[in-house]
């Protein structure tokens, strides 16, 4: 396979992915992208988390509600957890590294705020125990996993949103990823433009 090739494939590969996630993904989005709009409508904040290439679509997404998206609106609040290099170092240090999102949800999650998790695999167990911090805070959780949505999958509620990507390559699911959460963005962005 010469190096083009490779190029043309990744290409493919990530249009095939996302047209699957399209197909079985559009009502869990619409669910996800009205929890958010419901939530910030009603005084909550949306807190997000991961590790690696999740951790910078956690500060993404946060960003784009934060700031704007690609209209003009009101700052949305949203809090990434994986930004604070002082309070994340200092939880894995003095408890464990398994504890620095769920330590931070304990502090600053309230019922009605929502926690957006991201892990490709759904085997994250910093991110598992934030979903059930988040739980026990009276939160509800949009869920982005992939492959076979790991032990997350199990600890969603029937209030919860799973957007599990059909894909087994990480590279591919992180992509996608992405486009949820663009999604979700450009969707609330409509729900609160219409609402006047």
């Amino acid at each position: 396979m010469t190096l083009h090739t490779r190029i043309q494939q990744h290409f493919a590969d990530s249009i095939a992915t996302k047209q699957k996630a399209l197909t079985l993904l559009q009502d869990p989005i619409l669910a996800a992208a009205t929890l958010v709009f419901h939530t910030v409508q009603h005084g909550g904040k949306i807190l997000s988390c991961g590790n690696g290439g999740s951790a910078g679509d956690a500060q993404h997404f946060s960003s784009e509600m934060l700031n704007r998206f690609e209209q003009e609106r009101r700052g949305l609040p949203a809090i990434a957890l994986t930004t604070d290099t002082s309070t994340l170092t200092s939880i894995a240090n003095d408890y464990s590294y398994e504890r620095v999102f769920s330590r931070q949800i304990e502090a600053l999650g309230r019922n009605g705020d929502v926690l957006l998790a991201i892990s490709t695999s759904g085997n994250s167990t910093n991110v598992n125990r934030a979903i059930d911090a988040a739980h026990e805070c009276g939160m509800q959780v949009i869920a982005l996993s992939g492959k076979a949505g790991g032990s997350m999958k199990d600890l969603l509620q029937a209030d919860d949103v799973e957007l599990r990507v059909p894909a087994d390559s990480t590279a591919r699911i992180q992509e996608t990823h992405l486009l949820l959460i663009h999604c979700i963005c450009d969707l609330v962005d409509q729900m609160l433009l219409t609402q006047g």
